[in-house]
């Protein structure tokens, strides 16, 4: 179909090994605050805004997050509401705290990695269901999301369908060639077989 969209798991990791996860995307769109983390602090005033996808979220739904790396971008206590609003899961093209609140809830978490340094006076949410980017690939709000140990793909929404109807058939294919290579075929005939 040459469409791009796969993020392999070198590049965004699981934190719940084994897990797998199906929904439309709700975007968050982080960027730098224009203050400094001294004063950010000093006001008291975080301005991170993912509790507000979480309120557009409807159960299944998987958080989609373009944010900050190095920082956390989302957090044990934000993953509990995630996880509370009925969202399926979270990706994060930054990175996460709190790994083991996360993992205690069941709540999976795609992500750059975990780190100890909170985003809460680094970060400011810019966006809510707009247009983000992610390992530099545009996700919108409502694209499906797939995610796994291999990585994360992103299909836009008005392709699912073709895209879902192409995994069928890969699927079939594969499940064809598992069956002549238990059954004992030949190397040469299922070299030779088109499977997909």
């Amino acid at each position: 179909l040459g469409l791009q969209g796969a993020v392999p798991a070198s590049e965004l990791a699981p934190t719940l090994p084994g897990r797998r996860l199906v929904g439309q995307a709700v975007t968050v769109r982080n960027v730098p605050r224009a203050d400094s983390v001294a004063a950010a602090a000093a006001s008291d005033k975080g301005m991170m805004g993912e509790h507000e996808a979480y309120n557009l979220a409807e159960p299944g739904d998987v958080v989609v997050i373009e944010g900050l790396p190095g920082v956390s971008n989302l957090g044990g206590q934000s993953a509990a509401v995630a996880s509370r609003s009925g969202c399926a899961g979270a990706i994060v093209d930054g990175g996460h705290r709190d790994p083991d609140a996360s993992r205690a809830l069941g709540f999976p978490i795609w992500s750059r990695g975990p780190t100890p340094i909170t985003g809460k006076w680094r970060l400011r949410t810019a966006e809510i269901n707009g247009t983000v980017h992610i390992a530099r690939m545009p996700v919108q709000a409502g694209d499906l999301v797939v995610a796994d140990d291999a990585g994360v793909v992103f299909v836009p929404h008005a392709h699912a369908l073709a895209v879902l109807e192409a995994a069928e058939r890969v699927h079939a294919g594969d499940a064809r060639q598992k069956a002549d290579i238990a059954r004992g075929v030949d190397l040469a005939t299922l070299a030779a077989t088109r499977y997909k």
